[in-house]
């Protein structure tokens, strides 16, 4: 994990399900493929180079559809 000034980044290595803090930023796949599942049986695929934001109150779980698959969570400056 490390930080930027205005904002915090983590790198998310992805093995099974992560579930999401409730925080508000973007996740970026850096490498693989995710899959973002969202309330109300939403969900969103990310590949390499792909984004998503997600928001405090919005619950978030992440896992991998491929091996390898790393997201880059880049939160808000608060």
């Amino acid at each position: 994990m490390g930080g930027l000034p205005g904002g915090e980044l983590r790198v998310l290595n992805l093995n099974g399900k992560l579930s999401g803090e409730p925080v508000t930023g973007w996740l970026v796949c850096l490498s693989g493929e995710a899959v973002i599942d969202l309330p109300l049986n939403n969900f969103v695929r990310l590949r390499p180079g792909e984004g998503y934001r997600v928001t405090a109150d919005e619950a978030w779980t992440a896992f991998d559809t491929k091996e390898g698959s790393v997201l880059l969570l880049s939160v808000d400056a608060g």
